[in-house]
């Protein structure tokens, strides 16, 4: 590795220790980019320093209500991690799992997917260790509103735009928008995005993430003269992403043969493909149970009661659920089942030794979340573009702009793969064609 970012890995190991989601996320990228770090100005200007900091963070305290009159108080958190494109721009999460590293390692991520689409957005993330699993609606709007409360004043569609995550659906949005109105007094549609199609949302949305993570690889197909066509896929989760990956892999003739929860797995070797399917999978993330074994009961599938579904074999496997989900064997059995494809939706779905694993096998192709997993803030982007031109695009046209979104990621990736001598490494690709754009804007705004 470069001399320099052995000393910047070195302080990082040494300042988050006890952050390891962000801690594995930065100290990854620095192993991907490391080809792309012979520039003097880097080290110069101590670049790479300023992109694994956050510039600011934010931590407040969420003080809320719930039906029987009990007070309680959760912990909200913002990282604003890099403007240097665009405004800050990333996710809102609500899950008892949320604390600064994974918020830190979120923007972190999303600073850098943002890039690739080629839109002038920054990265971001936040979000509160609050549990909306169980609590009624009124419970849910009590706690948005008593959120958006400390949020308001560091957000804008200038300064800061957040969206929806785990835990934030058209729901919350909804809510938090609506508190945002009323403190200030203004409809400021782009402050958010997300948003329901009767105030100022974009079609294909909720299925962004799934849609073009797909597209994504499709292209990956496509360079490899094969087609989508009669692939089966496994995907984990069952929420917005691995929803959106079912639905359009069915369009292009795939099928997703696996979903998963907390509970396991349900295996269905006829696929997620039907239309009663596609809409049960719908009032499964809505429910808020939480369970996958009910799709089991509806449709007749097999349920595997607490295993992953990575040991169904497959074509492709892609994880969609959350952070770390894919460990070393799982790794080691989605090798032994001869997959061909492995491409991330979520963000960093595998642990760093499963990865290494996957991307070292000779007959697995890689893709990572960077890439693959940002249609989700490209349509995101483009519903604050309609907002500020006050006109809603057709779906057609929303489809056709994010599968040209995605097909210019997979060809930055791919060419910088090439550019620096890394053959087809799509991870390492993106993760410097990203790191190139955000570095000429950070060096030509000086110091």
């Amino acid at each position: 590795m470069n001399n320099y970012a052995v000393r910047v890995a070195a302080q990082l190991r040494q300042r988050y220790a006890n952050e390891p989601e962000y801690l594995q996320s930065v100290l990854t990228w620095l192993d991907m980019i490391d080809p792309a770090l012979d520039d003097p100005r880097y080290e110069k200007l101590d670049l790479l320093t300023r992109m694994v900091e956050p510039e600011r963070m934010f931590t407040f305290l969420v003080p809320w209500v719930d039906d029987n009159g009990t007070a309680h108080t959760s912990h909200g958190y913002r990282v604003q991690f890099n403007s240097a494109i665009g405004p800050y721009k990333g996710g809102l999460r609500f899950h008892p799992g949320v604390n600064p590293s994974v918020v830190k390692f979120l923007g972190f991520e999303q600073t850098y997917k943002n890039a690739l689409t080629g839109l002038p957005i920054g990265g971001a993330s936040g979000g509160a260790d609050f549990d909306p699993r169980g609590r009624s609606s009124r419970e849910i709007m009590r706690f948005c509103q008593s959120f958006m409360n400390a949020l308001y004043r560091y957000i804008g569609s200038d300064t800061d735009v957040p969206a929806g995550d785990i835990g934030v659906g058209a729901r919350e949005i909804g809510y938090l928008y609506g508190q945002y109105k009323r403190l200030l007094g203004k409809a400021e549609s782009s402050a958010l995005t997300g948003k329901g199609l009767t105030y100022g949302g974009s079609k294909v949305r909720l299925e962004a993430a799934g849609f073009g993570t797909v597209y994504f690889l499709a292209r990956m197909l496509e360079h490899q003269k094969d087609s989508i066509e009669g692939k089966t896929i496994a995907v984990s989760g069952f929420g917005n992403m691995s929803w959106g990956v079912c639905r359009k892999a069915a369009e292009l003739g795939a099928k997703v043969v696996t979903l998963s929860g907390p509970d396991g797995y349900v295996h269905d070797p006829d696929g997620v493909v039907t239309e009663e399917k596609l809409e049960f999978l719908m009032d499964m993330r809505d429910s808020g149970q939480d369970k996958v074994s009910v799709y089991a009961d509806r449709f007749g599938a097999a349920f595997h009661p607490g295993k992953k579904p990575w040991e169904v074999p497959v074509n492709v496997v892609i994880p969609c659920a959350t952070q770390n989900e894919l460990d070393v064997e799982d790794a080691v059995r989605i090798m032994a089942n001869d997959v061909r494809y492995y491409v991330e939706g979520a963000n960093m779905p595998a642990t760093a030794e499963a990865l290494k694993l996957l991307r070292l096998s000779p007959k697995i192709l890689t893709a990572g979340s960077k890439a693959s997993g940002s249609g989700g803030v490209a349509v995101s982007a483009l519903e604050m573009a309609q907002n500020s031109i006050r006109y809603n695009w057709k779906r057609s046209e929303v489809d056709a702009r994010l599968r040209e979104i995605m097909s210019s990621i997979y060809d930055a990736s791919a060419a910088a793969a090439e550019e620096y001598g890394l053959g087809y490494d799509l991870i390492a690709g993106n993760d410097i064609a990203a790191f190139k754009k955000i570095s000429e804007a950070m060096i030509a705004q000086g110091l």
